[in-house]
């Protein structure tokens, strides 16, 4: 679980100006962040506000239901246009530096009707930036991402072949996966309930560390999705339900829209799965708003770890 110190710090290991903790249940929509085709990387639909408890398409079905003061990205950058709720991921800066980390472990096994996934949560297939944000980072004058990163410790079992829960449920503050660089993934926001993909400045791999040390994703970053040719489909991770995340690519190399998947953010095809091809329910990668799972499709484990509140546990950093 994260210490109190975690809570109060957030990603930014510093409190945020706030006028006060916002409650899910007071904001609401008319519409989702959708774009009806391919999305624009240098106006994606800002997800600030779309969040919710309970499922709905280009939303996060959040267990975390009030926000406000806990922390990250202290200011906007330029990169975020309020007027026209968009955020440019090429505009976006990163945070310097580029650590390697020779320690880093990932498994994955399968027992019985169990997939077992071990993993430190150092990255295993790409630097990091350099954390703490160093105050001569270009990165510093908008997030001053205070925490360290730290190895972690992760043992999942999660079942081989996942089926529906009765019900789908709400992402906690914490993992809610992990991707096949060995890093865990978050839910979307931050930790004033903001989408975290274009307000928290992260490193060239998309990822950063909490309060409790831990690096993490909050979005299947471009270091993965390019790993990923055109016209082909491929698992790159799962999530706390078992079901697999994948990077699904059109012939002209786009990402699906929102308006394309369901209300957690999947949908069914037939994909490569345990070996087989296999028509299946799967989490879906994309450029907008919540970019990975909005709700659980199926049960989800508790993650544990340093860095890994159960569901309903904690603030999103």
């Amino acid at each position: 679980m994260l210490a109190v110190a975690s809570l109060l710090a957030g990603c930014g290991g510093a409190a945020v100006a706030s006028t006060g903790a916002t409650t899910v249940a007071s904001k609401h929509y008319a519409t989702t962040p959708a774009s009806p085709g391919p999305v624009d990387p240098k106006a994606i639909p800002l997800g600030d506000g779309y969040v919710s408890t309970a499922p709905k398409v280009g939303f996060v079905d959040s267990c975390v239901t009030h926000f406000g003061g806990i922390g990250g990205a202290r200011t906007a950058g330029p990169w975020i246009d309020a007027k026209t709720k968009t955020w440019s991921d090429v505009r976006k800066i990163h945070v310097s530096g580029a650590v390697t980390w020779p320690a880093a472990a990932y498994s994955v096994t399968v027992k019985g009707s169990k997939r077992i996934i071990a993993f430190n949560d150092l990255p295993r297939e790409h630097p990091s930036g350099t954390f703490p944000i160093q105050t001569t980072d270009p990165a510093y004058q908008y997030d001053q991402n205070g925490n360290h990163l730290a190895a972690q410790s992760f043992t999942w079992s999660l079942p081989l072949n996942p089926t529906p829960a009765p019900t789908p449920s709400c992402t906690p503050g914490g993992p809610i996966g992990v991707l096949d660089d060995g890093v865990a993934l978050f839910n979307a926001l931050d930790g004033e309930g903001r989408d975290a993909g274009a307000h928290e400045v992260l490193d060239a791999c998309g990822a950063h560390p909490d309060p409790a040390d831990a690096y993490h994703h909050h979005d299947v970053p471009a270091c993965i999705l390019n790993k990923v040719r055109a016209g082909t489909t491929r698992l790159v991770g799962y999530a706390l339900d078992g079901y697999g995340i994948y990077v699904v690519k059109s012939k002209s190399g786009a990402l699906p829209a929102n308006t394309r998947l369901d209300r957690c953010h999947g949908t069914v095809s037939t994909v490569l799965w345990n070996g087989k091809r296999t028509r299946i329910y799967h989490y879906v990668a994309t450029l907008e708003y919540p970019y990975s799972v909005g709700c659980f499709h199926g049960t989800p484990i508790s993650a544990g770890g340093a860095g890994g509140p159960g569901p309903g546990a904690g603030p999103p950093a």
